[in-house]
């Protein structure tokens, strides 16, 4: 599916006026599914009953409301079309950052901004600016009936525009924070530091997969060809289970089997990697022989069809090209 502009303005950057459209840049990968009955397989679906008339309402006949306790104040779209924030169409460059100032809690959804002019000098220009200070422009901007903060940055050769929360929209982490800190020893902080080298590698999101929405694919597939006769065990096997006993385990013993676990891991992979592949070439030898030996029968099947049309060898001269 081509992507679709949801907003178009333009950046403000000091003088300079860049405009721009903006692409959502993710996309959800979750398998969409709804309610229904359990007893009849019914679709259950939500409506818009007004509690005073009992009526259904049309999504074109709602409101916003604000309630204090006492009264309800009603806010009607021309209310909120005329907040003036609503109505720009600009994003604000109001300050250039380091990268590592902008706590990743505080990132919501991104953008593509692509240049929206004829002579895109001025996006490019901003674009490559923001890439060789390696530095973030944080910026102001109103989207959805909501004014914003937000940073630009440089993927590729697009720039992207995150939405931040504000600062008041994070909670205190010391609310959850233990009131006494454990005691840690220095041989302990060594090998959890080893058992961290062990894992570390360059980031690659491409190796990682959903495995949740890969079951639900299979479960869904599973259920069309089986029914209600589906055995889940025998489609995911059979569940393993943890160590729930509550047994408290030795952190030091803990750590220790981890690394020597991982250890072996990696030598096992590297072993398997140095095996010399000398072995495989008489599996293609034999590989080619049986589909020489293959082809050969298909080829009188073939000839014993131009020679009798009856069914019955039309049915071997096509097992014949399936073997083939």
């Amino acid at each position: 599916m081509p992507m679709r502009a949801i907003w178009t303005g333009s950046i403000a950057f000091g003088l300079v006026n860049v405009p721009v459209k903006a692409y959502g840049a993710t996309e959800d990968h979750d398998i969409d599914l709804h309610q229904v009955h359990d007893k009849d397989g019914g679709r259950i679906r939500y409506e818009r009953r007004c509690e005073v008339c009992g009526k259904k309402i049309a999504y074109k006949d709602l409101d916003k409301a604000y309630e204090d306790g006492e009264r309800t104040i009603v806010l009607t779209d021309e209310d909120m079309d005329a907040l003036p924030a609503e109505k720009s169409r600009e994003i604000e460059v109001v300050q250039f950052v380091p990268a590592d100032q902008v706590d990743p809690l505080m990132l919501e959804k991104s953008y593509y901004l692509q240049a929206d002019s004829k002579s895109p000098k001025a996006y490019e220009l901003l674009r490559r600016t923001l890439e060789n200070t390696e530095k973030l422009a944080v910026v102001r901007f109103a989207l959805r009936q909501k004014t914003r903060l937000g940073i630009l940055r440089v993927r590729s050769k697009v720039m992207v525009l995150q939405a931040v929360m504000w600062a008041d929209e994070l909670r205190d982490a010391e609310q959850v924070a233990p009131e006494k800190s454990p005691r840690i020893s220095e041989q302990e902080l060594k090998m959890s530091a080893a058992l961290v080298d062990q894992y570390s590698t360059d980031f690659t999101p491409e190796e990682f997969q959903d495995d949740y929405q890969l079951q639900l694919q299979a479960l869904i597939e599973a259920k069309i060809e089986q029914g209600e006769e589906l055995d889940t065990e025998a489609t995911f096997g059979s569940e393993e289970r943890g160590s729930d006993s509550g047994e408290v385990i030795d952190l030091m013993e803990a750590l220790k089997r981890s690394i020597e676990g991982r250890k072996s891991k990696a030598g096992s992979k590297a072993a398997r990697s140095k095996e010399p592949p000398a072995k495989k070439a008489p599996a293609k030898k034999s590989a080619a022989k049986k589909t020489a030996a293959a082809r050969k029968p298909a080829k009188k099947k073939a000839a014993a069809k131009e020679a009798s049309p009856s069914p019955h060898k039309k049915k071997a001269s096509g097992s014949g090209k399936k073997s083939a």
